[in-house]
């Protein structure tokens, strides 16, 4: 008696389907790849703006400091009350009596360029925050195009006029009473690796 001996031979259609699988199975690895890839970088991306976000959150608060210094010295027995005091350099507290050159920006060319800051003569040095590696520098200016105790509007920016408040229908029919001059503080903030921003801000005052 001889037996037969079964033998299973892969046909042409089953190779093919075989080659289809492992096609796609590449196709869909690439895929996640490239997914995987894409979410790590969003992930990096995500992080570095939250960083940068909460670095100049942190510089906006730390400018403050050198805010409070220059305007103390408008108040009441600062450096700069009086007109006569306002009307001249104060080298000791970075003040111009006349506006500052300034770039495209806005921001004055003695804090965009070392250089001309140090050509100023200004002594009042850069307010440092160790703990954040920050240093701060400011300038403020008048913006008046004369020295001199002499404001007048042709030669100084006034702030708006504001409406008398009261007072009887003739007090209402008269004109409003003058601005005040306007100066300008601007604050230049340097962080870790040299990294700049700038703040500006202006205020009126004082009107004796």
């Amino acid at each position: 008696m001889k037996l037969r001996r079964s033998s299973t031979f892969a046909t042409p259609a089953m190779c093919r389907q075989r080659g289809a699988v492992l096609i796609i199975s590449l196709i869909v690895l690439v895929v996640m790849l490239i997914s995987a890839a894409a979410l790590m970088r969003s992930f990096d991306i995500t992080l570095t703006t939250a960083g940068n976000l909460a670095f100049k959150r942190d510089v906006a608060q730390q400018s403050e400091r050198a805010a409070e210094v220059i305007l103390t010295q408008f108040r009441t027995g600062g450096a700069l009350v009086g007109i006569a005091a306002r009307g001249a350099n104060a080298p000791a507290w970075n003040y111009s009596a006349t506006v500052l050159p300034s770039n495209a920006q806005g921001i004055p060319l003695v804090l965009v360029d070392d250089a001309a800051f140090a050509a100023t003569g200004w002594t009042h040095g850069d307010i440092t925050v160790p703990a954040q590696q920050i240093r701060l520098r400011f300038a403020v200016d008048r913006l008046c195009t004369i020295n001199g105790s002499t404001e007048e509007p042709e030669n100084c920016v006034y702030s708006g006029e504001g409406l008398p408040e009261g007072g009887s229908l003739s007090e209402e029919k008269r004109p409003p009473p003058p601005g005040m001059v306007v100066y300008r503080l601007t604050i230049r903030a340097t962080g870790p690796r040299d990294t700049q921003s700038f703040f500006q801000s202006t205020f009126s005052c004082c009107g004796v």
